[in-house]
C-alpha cells in the first residue's frame, strides 16, 4: 500500500468515527432534552397532558430509555363521558402514588392525550372509543397487551397499577386519599339503632318480628347475587356511551364485565320476581274471597312471568349462544 492510500484510509477512519461520534452525540442529547423536558414537567404534575406534537416527539420517537402510560380520553364536558371522567380521577390516584413513591425515578411517566387537544393522535392510533390506555415501551413498539382491557379488569387504580407493573416490572404502590364518609355512615346507622333501642326499650318486640329481619336478610342477598362485591372490588362505571351513535347501554355485552346500572337493574328484577312469589304464596294462604285471592295469584304469576323472562334477556345479551328464553327473546 502506498504512503498515499495509506493517507486516505486514515483519513477515512477518521472521518466515520467523527461522523458516528457526532451522532451518537446528538442522539445523546436529544434523550437528555427528553428526559429532562418530561421531568420537569412531572414535578409540576403527575399526568403529563400532551398535544399532538408533543405525543410523537416524546412518545412515539425515539430514542428513548423510559416506558410511557398514556390515557386517551375526552374530559371536555360536551363530551358527555362520564366514564373518562371517572377513569381520570383513578388515573389521578395512581399518577400521584408514583410521584410521591420512594421508588419514584425517570423510567416511568405517567401521560394523557385529550381528543380535542389531540385528534390526529387518536386518528394514528385507529381510536374511536375512550378512555384507553396504553403503555409505550421504552424500545420496540407496542403489543396487543400493551393496551389495558378496562372492559375486563375495569379501570380501578389498583388494576391499573398491576398492568403497569406487568408492562414495565415497576411496581407501584396505590395510596389513596382518606375517605370518612363509609365510617360516617356506620357511625350514623349505630347511632340510629341505638337510639331507635334505647326509645324502644321498654318495647321490644319488634325485634322478634320475622317480616322485618326477612325484608333486611333479601335485601343483603340480591346486593351481594346482583354484583355489588364486584363493582367494590373492581370499580366499573356507572354506564356506557357509545361516542359514535350516543347511545347509553347499561348492560355489559361481556360476561367478564358489568356496569353499576346493571347490577340495580339485575337487583330490582329479582326483587319483583321474589314478590311475585310472595303474592303466590299469601294468595293460597290468605282467607279472603275467590275473587280477591284469584287477582293476587295472578298478579304474582304476572310478575314472575315477566320479570323472570326479563331476567334471562340479560343474562343471554352477555352470554353469547345461550338457547334457553322464556317470553322474550
Amino acid at each position: 500500500m502506498s504512503a498515499m492510500s495509506y493517507l486516505f484510509t486514515v483519513l477515512a477512519l477518521l472521518i466515520c468515527i467523527s461522523v458516528t461520534d457526532s451522532v451518537y452525540k446528538k442522539k445523546e442529547d436529544s434523550l437528555s432534552d427528553k428526559v429532562s423536558q418530561l421531568t420537569e414537567w412531572n414535578n409540576k404534575k403527575s399526568v403529563i397532558r400532551l398535544t399532538g406534537d408533543k405525543f410523537r416527539e416524546l412518545v412515539k420517537t425515539p430514542p428513548k430509555n423510559y416506558s410511557v402510560i398514556v390515557m386517551l380520553t375526552a374530559l371536555q364536558s360536551k363530551r358527555q363521558c362520564s366514564v373518562c371522567k371517572q377513569a381520570n380521577d383513578e388515573y389521578l390516584i395512581l399518577a400521584n402514588s408514583w410521584r410521591y413513591s420512594q421508588q419514584f425515578s425517570d423510567r416511568l411517566f405517567f401521560t394523557m392525550v385529550d381528543y380535542d387537544e389531540g385528534p390526529d393522535v387518536f386518528q394514528s392510533l385507529k381510536l374511536n372509543t375512550a378512555p384507553v390506555f396504553m403503555h409505550f415501551p421504552a424500545k420496540g413498539k407496542p403489543k396487543k397487551g400493551d393496551t389495558m382491557d378496562i372492559h375486563r379488569v375495569g379501570f380501578a387504580a389498583e388494576q391499573i397499577a398491576r398492568w403497569v407493573q406487568e408492562r414495565t416490572d415497576i411496581q407501584v404502590r396505590v395510596f389513596r386519599p382518606p375517605n370518612y364518609s363509609g365510617t360516617l355512615a356506620l357511625a350514623l346507622l349505630f347511632s340510629l339503632i341505638g337510639g331507635l333501642l334505647y326509645l324502644k326499650r321498654n318495647n321490644l318486640e319488634f325485634l322478634y318480628n320475622k317480616t322485618s329481619w326477612g325484608i333486611g336478610a333479601l335485601a343483603i342477598i340480591f346486593a351481594m347475587t346482583s354484583g355489588q362485591m364486584w363493582n367494590h372490588i373492581r370499580g366499573p362505571p356507572l354506564m356506557h356511551k357509545n361516542p359514535q351513535t350516543g347511545q347509553m347501554h347499561y348492560v355489559h355485552a361481556s360476561s367478564q364485565g358489568q356496569f353499576i346500572m346493571e347490577t340495580y337493574i339485575v337487583m330490582l328484577l329479582n326483587t319483583a320476581v321474589v314478590v311475585g312469589f310472595i303474592m303466590l304464596n299469601e294468595a293460597h294462604t290468605m282467607k279472603s274471597d275467590g275473587r280477591k285471592k284469584r287477582i293476587m295469584a295472578l298478579v304474582g304469576l304476572g310478575c314472575v312471568a315477566i320479570f323472570f323472562s326479563l331476567l334471562l334477556s340479560v343474562f343471554r345479551s352477555k352470554y353469547q349462544g345461550y338457547p334457553y328464553s322464556f317470553l322474550f327473546k
